[in-house]
């Protein structure tokens, strides 16, 4: 059961909804047992019925203290369950025993536990529930216990007490039954609604985005052009000495990293207008790692493997997109290679037609927390990242109406899986 209730959240509100829950059940229970109490013609057990709802008060309190003290909420849950499921026993008992209808505020807990806790919960209560009513209900027929007020005891047999266990029981499991479909499908659409939200989120960042991206470039494109250029006319007409050489150099350098940077963000937030065509996915890939080796990126430490360049998949698309998105993902997997690794590359077309692309490395991997983060614009989990990369890679697949899937764990590297809708052109 720890192990169960380990697995287990739940929120303090919920917590407070049983607490008030509890009370309010209660005090009509007190209502009733008054009104019966000095209404009725026969001996009704009315100071039991008192002490039952002054311990639930008392549980009301305390549980209402050990929400405001204490975070172990799933602890104090399956405590309030335990105890409701103790105080419906307590009535079943005052109230006539075997013979009594209140079994049915036996459902109250496990409606709660399944709402509130988990589907599994509700299943423990119900099971819970079963053994107290059922000890209840042999210790009254087996005469170890005497019933509270013989007035309210049917006469019963060994038949009929069966009988009525067996429907108690049977009422209790499938309510638990049913409140664990619906705990199911509960947990389903919170899982939906916080990916929407998340989706919302990085929307509202994109569009964000797309509204700063025009003025960043008039403000900032311009000067910094003047000063890379200016800069360099410098360099070449003034005699300089080393360490003066060096400050320019930085100048320069930096002012060309200012710039890659500003070219990646106005490219995440105000796409060009780009021109398609059937574009080879092999030969794209290649004309990028011929870029990343020029510059030195991808060394002899990575060994590149795959299918693409036996592999020629033809795709209706941006031969510039494609290699943007090639460029973004491999210099992530590269980073993540520091010390070397394998780099594998596959293409493939499936049989509705729909182009599949797949990128794997031996890298860090990553935690679910980065994965969770992974296409957040300006999220980076490497050191000097703009976070952009990956965001830029989000929308060149969903402009093609595509899908994106990324698995990773620490230390066992990384997996990209890209398809696309079929647009023209067949595999070789």
């Amino acid at each position: 059961m720890t192990d169960v209730m380990m697995k287990d959240t739940v929120d303090k509100k919920n917590l407070l909804w049983m607490i008030l829950n509890r009370t309010v059940v209660v005090t009509m229970l007190l209502v009733l047992a008054l009104i019966i109490g000095y209404s009725a013609s026969f001996n009704f057990p009315l100071v039991p019925f008192v002490y039952v709802v002054l311990a639930a008060y008392g549980l009301s309190v305390m549980f209402l203290g050990l929400l405001l003290w204490d975070r172990h909420y799933v602890f104090q849950a399956y405590g309030q369950v335990v105890a409701d499921i103790l105080l419906v026993t307590a009535v079943v008992y005052a109230s006539g025993g075997v013979s009594s209808p209140a079994y049915i505020l036996y459902l109250m807990p496990i409606i709660e536990a399944g709402l509130i806790i988990s589907g599994k919960a509700s299943f423990l209560a119900a099971g819970l529930a079963a053994v107290f009513l059922g000890g209840v209900v042999d210790l009254v027929y087996l005469g170890l216990i005497r019933p509270l007020s013989p007035e309210l005891q049917e006469p019963f047999t060994l038949g009929s007490v069966i009988y009525g266990i067996i429907i108690a029981w049977g009422t209790f499991f499938l309510v638990a039954f049913l409140m664990n479909l619906l705990s199911s499908r509960l947990k389903k659409a919170r899982q939906a609604l916080a990916a929407a939200q998340k989706e919302l989120l990085v929307r509202e960042r994109l569009a964000e985005a797309g509204r700063v991206s025009a003025a960043l470039a008039h403000e900032i494109r311009n000067p910094l052009a003047a000063i890379s250029g200016s800069t360099q006319v410098l360099k070449k007409s003034i005699k300089l000495n080393r360490e003066q050489q060096e400050l320019m150099d930085i100048i320069i350098k930096e002012s060309e990293r200012l710039s890659r940077t500003l070219d990646q963000f106005l490219d995440y937030a105000l796409p060009g207008r780009e021109v398609y065509s059937d574009v080879n996915l092999s030969d794209a890939l290649e004309e990028t790692l011929k870029l990343l080796k020029a510059g030195g990126e991808l060394n002899g430490n990575i060994r590149i493997e795959g299918n693409f360049p036996e592999r020629d998949v033809m795709m209706h698309a941006s031969a510039g997109q494609m290699k943007q998105l090639f460029l973004n993902i491999i210099k992530n997997a590269i980073r993540a290679m520091k010390d070397g690794g394998v780099l594998k590359v596959d293409f493939d077309r499936q049989e509705d037609g729909r182009v599949r692309i797949r990128i794997s490395d031996t890298g860090c991997g990553m935690t679910l927390e980065e994965l969770e983060n992974l296409f957040a614009p300006f999220y980076s989990r490497f050191e000097g990242g703009r976070g952009l990369g990956l965001a830029v890679v989000r929308r060149i697949v969903e402009d093609y109406d595509g899908g994106i899937e990324v698995r990773s764990e620490p230390d066992r590297g990384t997996e990209v899986i890209m398809t696309f809708p079929a647009r023209g052109g067949q595999a070789a």
